[in-house]
């Protein structure tokens, strides 16, 4: 197999993007009676990333430290093949699923994210921050492998020229059994949060997503009943007065309230099919339109969603849509491994087309 270097800017490039405000990810997990498991996830960003659904094959080998001109890290060759959406044309997987069903998705974590400092010491042992993904999905098959692995490497950040500094990200790992993980550095260095609530977000750090949540115990799916207040009976005015309350702007932490609402209160899914039909339902409430988000000192960049997707860990299928295109694409990642040699590129976005139908009403 051709030798590869990570020749990448920042995860997700973040080019120009300096503010948390401008990165609004939010990622949900469901389950489905036949046991199956479900992630789903928008991708947000300033202005459009251009992703493309890389399809890497095992023994396709990879050395760290890509970014940085002066130091190289270590080197490793893909045990599985893995698939997802790239970011501007570089070799890295910002979000994706292997052929053993793990998924990984990179969400913005900018204000708590702190990477250990690279030396002559760790440096052999040492990954960036937005080499992350790679590493995962091309060496583990369960959430329970990475969580004995993560510290055997030192993650660290590499300075990157268009952001003018390096990339603060935090990552949501599940695998194909159910299990599923939020993992963070901070300045407290690192933390495997096991994701309880099925929901990841962007910054603050998981925890404190957790105890945010005790703001919102009221919230139920059930409408209010009639409630007598003295001697006035107070009804409700309509459907959804059981999640009156629920914040509906834009901010991580709202996002987050809102994701473990829908993710936990779904109807149950029978199938696989179904889970995924269900999933990208609940992605759309997430789905933010161009305008919405703006920074004050900047008219340019605005805050929309370049992409959504949907995986199915059971059979590793990655489906997504576009910003433009809308429908629904997928691409069966055991299926495109067989006889693949080298890593394979996909275009990803396509542009939007309606089916008009007034033919048929002659």
């Amino acid at each position: 197999m051709p030798k590869c270097r990570f020749a990448l800017v920042v995860l997700m490039v973040v080019t120009l993007i300096v503010s948390p405000t401008l990165v609004a990810c939010t990622g949900i997990i469901l389950k489905t009676l036949d046991g199956s498991t479900i992630v789903g996830r928008t991708m947000e960003f300033g202005f459009d990333i251009k992703s493309n659904v890389l399809v890497v094959p095992a023994g396709t080998k990879y050395t760290t430290l890509g970014l940085n001109p002066k130091k190289s890290g270590f080197t490793f060759e893909a045990k599985y093949g893995f698939a997802g959406a790239n970011a501007l044309g570089k070799s890295i997987i910002v979000d994706g699923v292997n052929e053993k069903g793990l998924y990984f998705g990179a969400f913005y974590f900018k204000g708590a994210a702190e990477y250990s400092e690279l030396t002559a010491a760790n440096q052999n042992n040492a990954i960036s921050s937005e080499e992350v993904g790679n590493w995962l999905l091309s060496q583990f098959a369960t959430v329970e492998e990475i969580k004995a692995a993560m510290s055997e490497k030192v993650v660290v950040g590499t300075y990157v020229k268009e952001i003018e500094g390096i990339a603060p990200l935090h990552y949501a790992v599940t695998d194909a059994d159910g299990g599923s993980i939020v993992i963070e550095y901070t300045k407290s260095g690192l933390t495997i949060h096991d994701n309880t609530v099925n929901v990841v977000t962007n910054n603050p750090t998981y925890d404190w997503q957790l105890t945010n949540l005790r703001n919102y115990i009221g919230l139920t799916a059930t409408n209010r009943e009639t409630l007598t207040v003295g001697k006035q009976k107070v009804k409700p005015f309509g459907q959804g007065t059981g999640m009156f309350g629920l914040p509906g702007d834009f901010s991580s932490p709202s996002r987050f309230v809102r994701a473990t609402a829908f993710a936990n209160n779904a109807l149950p899914s029978k199938d696989v099919d179904e889970g995924v039909f269900r999933a990208f339902h609940i992605m759309n409430n997430f789905d933010i339109p161009k305008g919405a988000i703006r920074e004050s000192d900047n008219k340019t960049l605005m805050d929309y969603t370049i992409w959504t997707s949907v995986t199915d860990t059971k059979n590793a299928i990655y489906y997504y849509k576009t910003f433009k295109g809308q429908a629904v694409e997928c691409l069966d990642l055991r299926k495109a491994l067989v006889n693949l040699k080298s890593p394979k590129l996909l275009k990803m976005e396509t542009e939007f087309s309606i089916n008009d139908r007034t033919d048929e009403v002659k």
